[in-house]
């Protein structure tokens, strides 16, 4: 297969973006929740050509029932820029949750909150915007230093990124990879910590995020 290269992204564009991070990242607030929950979504998107598709799925908390599922299918707006994904995934996550009739407690974002190089990843992003609890769950990690948690379920350990605890890795299974959580907004580590164990219940990934994952993949079958 060819591959084309990508341009290089125009200098003006990454110093805006990341004046714009910057200033964002200080509205972030890590805290305790204060809620009740009762609701909680998971919300992922999937690139396609040119186009984009986010999904969001409503559970009800505890019982993880589904409740709702919405998704939205545009054309990419921006292009990749790496460590700005946020800003070309959220605009239509945003409508994605417009289309929810019943808005969620807390969202649980495929990707990372506060474990980024300027401490906003998409769930951060998502979190100030909405100004709405949000705690990211990624598969992957971006930025710090950590060391394997031991292979049970329930193991984790720290991830230090200059010096400041800014995510967890956490055995969600026994022996299988772990997953990266961080609080987004509006939300502390210890809490998403323990949601995303307490909602994975026979997979790796949290429910929430996996069942957006899952939907994203099964819409974009329908949207092509």
């Amino acid at each position: 297969m060819y591959y084309r290269p990508q341009p290089p992204a125009d200098p003006e564009l990454i110093r805006s973006l990341t004046e714009r991070q910057k200033e964002m990242s200080q509205q972030v607030i890590i805290q305790k929740p204060d809620f009740t929950l009762r609701t909680l979504a998971g919300c992922d998107s999937s690139f396609i050509g040119e186009n984009i598709l986010s999904v969001f799925v409503l559970l009800r908390y505890p019982e993880l029932d589904i409740l709702e599922i919405q998704y939205n299918y545009v054309p990419v707006e921006m292009p990749y820029v790496p460590g700005f994904l946020a800003f070309r995934e959220a605009p239509n996550l945003l409508k994605a949750y417009e289309k929810l009739e019943t808005k969620p407690d807390l969202i649980m974002v495929d990707g990372h909150g506060i474990s980024h190089p300027r401490r906003l990843g998409i769930a951060s992003y998502l979190g100030v915007l909405l100004q709405k609890p949000t705690m990211g769950v990624a598969k992957k990690i971006l930025v710090g230093k950590y060391e394997l948690p031991a292979p049970e379920k329930g193991s984790l350990t720290p991830i230090f990124h200059r010096d400041e605890h800014i995510a967890n890795t956490l055995r969600t299974k026994d022996k299988v990879k772990p997953v990266f959580v961080s609080p987004g907004h509006l939300m502390d580590l210890e809490t998403a910590t323990r949601l995303a164990l307490e909602t994975a219940r026979k997979h790796k990934l949290p429910e929430p995020t996996r069942l957006a994952d899952h939907y994203a993949e099964e819409l974009k079958k329908e949207v092509r």
